[in-house]
C-alpha cells in the first residue's frame, strides 16, 4: 500500500512538472525551427537554426526594450521594498487604532483587476505629465506590488523575536536603525521572495505598458513582442516571438534557480507557529 501511495506521488509530480515545463520546452523547439518546418509538430530537436534570433535584434530596438523592462522592475522593486518594509514595521510593531482595518484595505486594493482602474490610472499619470515614459510604468506597477509585499513582509515581522526589538531600544536604536540594522538583516528571506516575485511581475506585465507607452524607446519587453513581426512579409512571426520568448523567460528561470531556497523560506515564513 505504502509503495502504491509513494508511485501515486511521483506520478502526480511527474504530470505536474510536465504541465508546467512543456509549453516553455515546445517554445524552445519552435524557436530553432524556419519556414514551413514551424508548423509541423515535433516533440524532439529536428532542426538548428539561430537565424529566429538574429532577426529578433534586427528588428525594432528590442535590445533597448529589454533595458526598459529591467530599469521598469529594478526600480519598481526597489521602491516597494522601500515603502512595504516601513509600512510593515509600523504594521506589525506599532500598536494604533485601526491597524488592521488598514491591513486589510492594503490587501484590498490587490483584489481590483487591472482593466478596472485602468481609465483612472491613465488619467493621473497624463495628470502628472508622466505618460509614455518608465515612471509611468513603475508608478502603476509599484501601486499593484505594494499590497502584496506590505502583506508578506508584515507577516514575517511579526513573527521576529521581540525581545531583540526591545534590546535594540535599550541600546538607543531609533525606529529606523532597527528596521534597518536589525530586522533587515533577518528579513533577507522574505525580502528575496516578495522582490523577485515583484520583478517577475514587472517584467511579465502588458496591460499597462501597452497603455501608458507609445513609442518604440520607452516600451517594455511583453509589448515589443507583440508587435514583432516576420523578417519579410511573407516569413511567419512565430519563430521570432518564440525566440524573443526564450530570451526573456530564461534570464527569469535563473534568478529563481538561484534564490530557490529564499523563495521557499520566504513563502513558509509565518506558516508554522511553536
Amino acid at each position: 500500500m505504502k509503495i502504491l501511495q509513494t508511485l501515486a506521488f511521483y506520478l502526480l509530480v511527474l504530470v505536474i512538472v510536465v504541465v508546467s515545463v512543456f509549453p516553455f520546452y515546445y517554445a524552445i523547439l519552435t524557436s530553432f525551427k524556419t519556414g514551413t518546418s514551424l508548423f509541423e509538430v515535433d516533440y524532439w530537436p529536428t532542426s538548428f537554426s539561430l537565424s529566429n534570433y538574429y532577426s529578433v535584434f534586427q528588428q525594432g530596438e528590442f535590445l533597448r526594450n529589454i533595458l526598459n523592462s529591467i530599469f521598469v522592475a529594478t526600480m519598481t522593486v526597489a521602491l516597494a521594498l522601500l515603502m512595504a518594509v516601513t509600512a510593515s514595521y509600523a504594521l506589525a510593531r506599532v500598536r494604533f487604532r485601526g491597524r488592521g482595518l488598514l491591513l486589510m484595505t492594503i490587501l484590498a486594493v490587490s483584489m481590483f483587476p487591472q482593466i478596472a482602474v485602468l481609465s483612472g490610472l491613465f488619467e493621473m499619470i497624463r495628470f502628472i505629465g508622466i505618460y509614455n515614459t518608465p515612471w509611468a510604468l513603475i508608478l502603476s506597477y509599484t501601486i499593484f506590488t505594494l499590497p502584496f509585499t506590505v502583506w508578506v513582509l508584515t507577516t514575517f515581522m511579526r513573527d521576529l523575536p521581540v525581545e531583540i526589538e526591545e534590546a535594540a531600544i535599550v541600546d538607543g536604536a531609533t525606529p529606523w536603525q532597527i528596521i534597518t540594522k536589525v530586522f533587515l538583516p533577518l528579513m533577507w528571506p522574505a525580502l528575496v521572495t516578495t522582490g523577485l516575485l515583484a520583478f517577475i511581475g514587472a517584467w511579465n506585465e502588458f496591460l499597462f505598458a501597452l497603455t501608458f507607452t507609445s513609442s518604440n524607446e520607452t516600451r517594455t519587453v511583453p509589448v515589443a513582442i507583440s508587435l514583432l513581426s516576420g523578417a519579410t512579409q511573407y516569413e511567419t512571426p512565430w519563430g521570432i516571438i518564440m525566440a524573443a520568448s526564450v530570451l526573456v523567460t530564461v534570464p527569469i528561470i535563473i534568478l529563481v534557480l538561484i534564490f530557490q531556497r529564499k523563495i521557499v523560506a520566504g513563502l513558509t515564513a509565518g506558516g508554522v507557529k511553536g
